[in-house]
Parts: structure tokens; sequence; C-alpha cells
């Protein structure tokens, strides 16, 4: 099996020189994955969502700002975020982008330190992430070469920053084995999003990957950073919010679409999850003139 299926693909094509992808989101759930690109990812409004990158399992503030190196496992889940409004930009750029002779000069220096830590991931602390944001947020209305100087002038400021902290213990992955495992959970998320609409048992996603119920458990939390309940929680959770905002559907068949058996306990675990019941978070962010059905 080619292991071009393990990486994410990422908007970016070999004659440019960075991608920039910006949007608004009310969860997050996307699999541990690695690329070969470097990824810098600024979060805005994502407190309790929790980061994996490498060895490292940490929960978010409010706001988050991280350079991924080249080939590291890495993500982020909703966990406990309530957020329903999410900001997160992901830009990407070749690892080759400095050329190692670029990086031996003496003015590059902390350009090329950055680097090297980037291989372990590196977290910017809220000061610098107020500093840099606005301009982080205005690089998507750059073009051409205006934009990639300016992409270079946000790393060396970066890179410069002396209060960075660098997240995971360990650089030497095994690729096999993030490979198998990255897998894996692809294999189980994807049935998750299939079937979260009826009572998903333990034993079938460890069935699915060929392990006991035990090892599942365990091994599921490592690598998605939550349990496999709450990660089903999570997924129903993030498709009551947008029946409730682009729907009109009584909240009470909304449960049972999304897989909850009991309103009492829809109710219970979407205040928990959003900070609010569904009927507030209806009004709250469903479209004005519909008519709203409870």
């Amino acid at each position: 099996m080619s292991r071009s299926i393990l990486k994410e693909r990422p908007p970016l094509t070999k004659s440019d020189c960075f991608s920039y992808f910006a949007r608004y989101k009310t969860e997050f759930n996307f699999p541990v994955h690695y690329h070969e690109e470097f990824e810098l990812n600024f979060i805005e409004n994502g407190a309790g969502a929790r980061r994996i990158v490498g060895s490292s399992v940490e929960d978010i503030d409010s706001v988050e700002l991280v350079l991924v190196g080249s080939n590291i496992p890495h993500a982020w889940f909703t966990h406990r975020c309530t957020s329903g409004d999410i900001l997160e930009i992901t830009i990407q750029f070749h690892k080759d982008l400095f050329h190692e002779t670029f990086l031996k000069r003496t003015q590059l220096n902390f350009l090329r330190t950055m680097f090297e830590r980037s291989l372990r991931g590196i977290s910017f602390s809220r000061r610098t992430i107020e500093r840099i944001a606005p301009r982080i947020k205005e690089l998507g209305h750059k073009e051409g070469f205006e934009s990639v100087m300016e992409l270079m002038g946000i790393l060396h400021e970066l890179s410069v920053s002396p209060d960075a902290r660098t997240l995971s213990e360990d650089v030497n992955y095994n690729s096999d084995l993030v490979y198998t495992d990255v897998r894996r959970v692809e294999v189980v998320i994807d049935f998750i999003n299939e079937h979260f609409s009826r009572t998903i048992r333990l034993a079938e996603a460890a069935e699915l990957v060929d392990m006991t119920e035990t090892a599942f458990s365990r091994f599921f939390k490592t690598k998605t950073g939550i349990t496999f309940v709450d990660y089903i929680n999570d997924i129903r959770i993030g498709h009551a919010s947008r029946m409730l905002i682009d729907t009109n559907t009584p909240i009470a068949e909304i449960a049972s679409d999304c897989g909850f058996t009991s309103i009492t306990n829809f109710n219970r675990l979407f205040k928990k999850r959003k900070g609010i019941v569904p009927k507030d978070f209806r009004e709250k962010h469903g479209t004005p003139d519909r008519k709203i059905f409870v």
C-alpha cells in the first residue's frame, strides 16, 4: 500500500511558495496526520481544544500559534472547546523554501534554529501571538512577491521571539508505526462519520482495527486525545449544531437523527459542549426569519 495514503495533501503545488487557508468552524475533527510541508497554525476562540504534536498532548488557550516541522504527527481536536466561532488559519510551505545554504548565512541564524526546533513542534506565547496575529490575518490579502516577503517577515519575527516553547520530547518518528496508527484512526473515524446516527458499540470499532476493546480504548485516546465515547458525542453534537442552524427540524427529531436515544441526555451533553442548551443555541445562531420548532 502506498504511503501517500497517509500523508495529507494540502492545497500547495510545487510551483507555489506557500498556501494560506483561513476558515471559521465549530469543531476540530481531522485525525492525526503528517506531511512534508512545514505548517504554521493560528487558532482564535479555541479554548479547551486539544492539540497533539508528536508526543505532546495539551489543551489550548483561546489563542494558539504553533509551528509544526516536516513529517511530525499532529492534530487538533474539539475536546472541551465550546466555541461556535473558531477561526483557524493554516499556512503551509515547502521544506525547501529556505535552502540549507541560504539558512547558513549569519543573518538567518535565528530562522535556521527555529526550523530545527520545529521538528519537535514550537508553541508561541500569547504576547507573541497578539503581536503577530494581525499580520497573519492580513497575509491572506497579499499576493505575489509581496506575500512571500511578508511570510518571511512573519517567520523572522517568530524566530527571534524569546518565549517560544518546544512541544514534543521525541524527534525520531518511526514512519511505519505512524502510518499504521494513523490509518487505524482514519478507518475508525470514517466508520463513526458514516454510522453516528445509530448506536455504535466499542466492540465494533475495536474489531475494525483488529484490537481488543481495552487496547483499542487506550489506543484511541492516545492518538486523538479524547475517549472513544467522547469523540462520538463530539461528532454528533457537531452535526446537531449544523442542523439547529440550517434547518427548522424539531430539536427532539434532531437529537434522534444524530444518534441520541434520550432528549434529556442530548440537552445535557449539548450544554456541556456548547455552554447553552440546543433551544438557546438555535435562537442565537439560527436564521432570524425562519420559523423555529422546538
